[in-house]
């Protein structure tokens, strides 16, 4: 049995998963766990399945997902426990909300809804699928290699989180992506129709993100009948890092009433 690799941070009763975004790890979020320990929660900054430092796998589904974190609170005895999941995060937690809705108190979804989405990662995959670390010495050689597929500086320096050193001068990616590079359907896949929980959530939207949109907000409330709603002003997609301050506040005061 593999046990999903995590970054444990605090020491309070309350316990807290966080799940990152496709090709992200845990530690995306290490300043905002920071915070949460601070404030009464035990944190767990998961690297799910592929990720950072967790095992690798052939098989890839978000029912795979949501198992692995039911196995991970198994092996560490949690129960009750408050989920904050964000893009693929947040499909992982819908789908654990849907297979083992006694394990969740409470839970966050950071800017993406239970519907299908048109796959739009394969030019990111395509660049770092094309990384030749036989070539590459360096992050500045990696991050040129990765530029025409990633036009976007800010996008490419948080793909290039994931190079280390496997060993001196040796460069390699956290990330599986011979198995990820095929995956985009499967990340894009929706919840199906039957799929209804009444646990208490919330729905969180970056104001200038599109992954939510007015249309999607009767889909969330078919699946989730208790979801409320938070809108993240001057943030895209990745709402908790531009603006952290606003987000942690306005998340934090909702799971203290939970």
């Amino acid at each position: 049995m593999s046990i999903l690799y995590s970054n444990i941070i605090g020491q309070a009763e309350k316990e807290l998963i966080i799940l990152h975004g496709f090709l992200g790890m845990g530690d995306n979020w290490k300043t905002l766990s920071k915070k949460w320990a601070s404030v009464g929660f035990r944190v767990h900054l998961i690297d799910q399945r592929n990720h950072g430092r967790s095992f690798w796998s052939e098989s890839f589904s978000y029912k795979l997902l949501a198992e692995d974190i039911i196995t991970y609170c198994d092996h560490h005895k949690l129960s009750e426990v408050y989920v904050l999941g964000h893009s693929m995060g947040g499909k992982t937690t819908m789908n654990l909300a849907i297979l083992a809705p006694q394990l969740l108190k409470a839970f966050i979804v950071a800017d993406i809804v239970p519907k299908k989405y048109v796959p739009h990662h394969q030019q990111l995959l395509n660049g770092l699928a094309q990384l030749d670390f036989t070539l590459i010495s360096n992050r500045s050689e990696a991050s040129l290699r990765l530029s025409p597929f990633v036009k976007d500086e800010g996008t490419r320096m948080f793909l290039l989180r994931n190079l280390y050193w496997i060993s001196p001068g040796k460069l390699g990616l956290r990330l599986n992506i011979e198995v990820l590079k095929n995956v985009s359907e499967t990340i894009s896949e929706g919840l199906d129709l039957s799929a209804i929980s009444s646990i208490p959530c919330l729905f969180v939207k970056g104001e200038k993100s599109d992954y939510i949109l007015e249309t999607d907000y009767p889909i969330i409330q078919h699946h989730f009948p208790k979801a409320d709603h938070l809108l993240v002003p001057k943030a895209g997609h990745w709402l908790h890092s531009e603006n952290p301050i606003f987000f942690f506040d306005q998340v934090n005061n909702w799971l203290q009433q939970q």
